[in-house]
């Protein structure tokens, strides 16, 4: 077998290194990962070609934690499994050093005498991966790419599992049933809340370990807050339900310094701090490992895991308990993101909802005249917007009815809304024109205090000739769907015209006025598209299912004619709707 052939075909990529920590070789897939030709690197030390910014250094030892993961794997003769670590490399072309993330895995290359004879890099870039994490996008937001990188990752994290698991079975470990943990690495990813993720990883993983119990304390501002396995018991979970920052338990130093706290037995955890005698009592574990959960610089909270008789607790299964601590806190990380998206987009959607529901007032009922209103919200959370309607008597004693929709579905649109419908308010109890003048003027308006958006409306007005007691409906229509008028017999027709163009276009355009008489007895409905609109159907398909919906239920009072119609072909859920119906007195 052609083994140069086959290590240069490699997707992924490798670094191969003496003992000494000096470049021997390195795949296509590692030069392209950093950046640098082979010739650049093979022969150099391997911190000379790539040295460490301070942030890559082991606080304790100041040594380079990736040093320290080649010299374990050479010394031990044993693979090491590395948490993503930030370390940043250099631009050639600069010089300037890039921000980057690694999943690193160190292998020693050992010959018949066990002893190491080269060491191995395996390497993944997921710098990409870890952004995305920080800047917490919301899911609709990621394109292909971005699933396929997040994909990889967590493989990346079951398969490093795997391979921990592989490396400790020789090993006491082995009768801990590790086979769990690879499991509990994939529950990890789907863990929806802080409770789900302490019982993933204390009462499933660590049951691996033979833990009693344990909690995960996430900072929240100056203070921990605990959760905690009911193992420990409520009397545990009652008194440190929350802890200060600033405390002396080991829960709260740990989350503060970043570092590892093991207490063996009973006396160890009395020597830390005299206020772990109540941690005793109330839990029954004299054993405790507390870790940290740390992402990048970021420092979450910790880790604490409990046994009720003494355990000395040896390098491998601190190893393992480093690693859960890991995952643990890259599913807090992503649990914590996700809630932040939700509480921004619910607050978004409480802030439009109120903006929207304040301008839907209820309205007036006329002599002779009843007026019902509806307004139903999208299902969707982003789905507030534009659809408004609006009743209110002119300075020549007429009624105007107004249905609208303005273009979006967020703040913006809702917004815009506001707007548009008080300057039409304005602009038709003023100028006490037909509604064409009166729909021009605000077009004209829209523009010179540059609202910025379209819109549908059509505006109505109903008058009453005081000689013959005839009402009539004058109306212009623009953009819109048509008004629909259910006569006193049940008949039910849909005032189609030709609709003006939409409003915020321009602002030039001609607009025309439509009448039409209104018998007593009529209702005259207005509506917004959410009633018709149907997903893969036409405009005149959900035209004929309205008028359909109108014949059936024409007989019922005004109100339950418009919830009867609501039931039938508002239950789409992804646009709002609106109605607005006018009934005329019988004779």
């Amino acid at each position: 077998m052609d083994h140069a052939a086959l290590f240069a075909a490699l997707p992924t990529a490798y670094l191969v290194m003496t003992p000494d920590l000096v470049i021997v070789d390195a795949n296509p897939a590692y030069c392209a990962a950093v950046g640098r030709v082979r010739e650049d690197i093979v022969g150099r030390p391997v911190f000379e070609a790539f040295p460490p910014t301070p942030d890559a250094l082991d606080p304790a030892t100041g040594v380079s934690r990736v040093q320290l993961s080649f010299e374990k794997a050479r010394d031990t003769g044993r693979p090491d499994t590395m948490p993503i670590q930030k370390y940043d490399i250099p631009d050639p072309a600069t010089g300037q050093f890039v921000e980057r993330y690694w999943s690193l895995i160190s292998v020693p290359v050992v010959d018949e005498d066990g002893k190491t004879t080269m060491i191995l890099q395996r390497t993944q870039d997921v710098t990409d991966y870890v952004r995305e994490r920080e800047r917490g996008a919301s899911a609709v937001e990621r394109d292909e790419a971005w699933r396929r990188q997040v994909q990889e990752v967590e493989a990346d994290l079951y398969a490093r599992s795997q391979e921990l698991r592989a490396a400790l079975e020789d090993k006491q470990v082995a009768s801990l049933r590790l086979a769990s943990l690879a499991e509990v690495a994939l529950q990890l990813s789907g863990a929806q809340t802080v409770d789900d993720l302490t019982t993933i990883v204390v009462d499933r993983g660590l049951r691996a370990l033979g833990a009693d119990g344990g909690a995960v304390a996430v900072r929240a501002g100056e203070v921990l807050r605990l959760t905690i396995t009911a193992s420990l018991g409520e009397g545990a979970q009652m008194e440190y339900a929350e802890l200060p920052l600033d405390g002396v338990l080991p829960a709260s130093v740990v989350a503060t310094t970043g570092h590892r706290v093991v207490l063996r037995d009973g006396d160890e955890a009395l020597g830390w701090h005299e206020d772990m005698q109540g941690v005793l009592t109330l839990t029954g574990c004299q054993s405790w490992a507390c870790l940290p959960l740390q992402v990048g610089p970021q420092r979450l909270g910790s880790l604490s895991v409990g046994w009720a008789e003494p355990r000395e607790l040896g390098p491998d299964e601190l190893e393992v308990l480093d690693a859960l601590a890991a995952q643990c806190a890259q599913a807090l990380e992503r649990i914590q993101s996700r809630q932040a998206e939700r509480r921004s987009a619910a607050s978004a959607r409480r802030m439009s909802e109120t903006l929207q529901r304040s301008l839907l007032t209820e309205p007036p009922q006329p002599e002779s005249l009843q007026i019902a209103v509806r307004y139903l919200p999208a299902a969707q959370d982003a789905q507030v917007g534009g659809d408004w309607y609006d009743a209110f008597a002119t300075a020549d004693g007429a009624t105007c009815v107004v249905i609208g929709d303005v273009a979006g579905h967020d703040r913006d649109a809702a917004a815009a809304m506001s707007q548009v419908r008080n300057v039409l308010r304005g602009v038709a109890y003023t100028l006490a024109e037909p509604p064409a003048p009166v729909l021009a003027a605000l077009d004209r308006a829209m523009q010179d205090l540059d609202v910025g958006s379209l819109a549908t409306a059509v505006l109505g007005k109903l008058e009453r000739d005081g000689a013959t007691g005839r009402r009539t409906v004058r109306w212009s229509n623009a953009g819109h769907p048509p008004p629909l008028l259910v006569e006193p017999d049940g008949a039910v027709r849909l005032l189609h015209t030709e609709p003006d163009l939409l409003l915020g276009l321009d602002p030039s355009t001609e607009r025309s006025d439509h009448a039409c008489e209104v018998l007593p007895g009529s209702t005259l409905l207005l509506y917004t598209d959410g009633l018709i609109e149907r997903r893969g159907g036409t405009l005149d398909q959900g035209l004929g299912r309205l008028v359909e919906a109108a014949e059936r239920h024409a007989g019922r009072d005004l109100e339950a004619f418009c919830d009867a119609l609501l039931a039938e072909l508002g239950d789409r859920g992804d646009d709002d709707i609106a109605l607005l119906a006018v009934r005329v007195a019988p004779d």
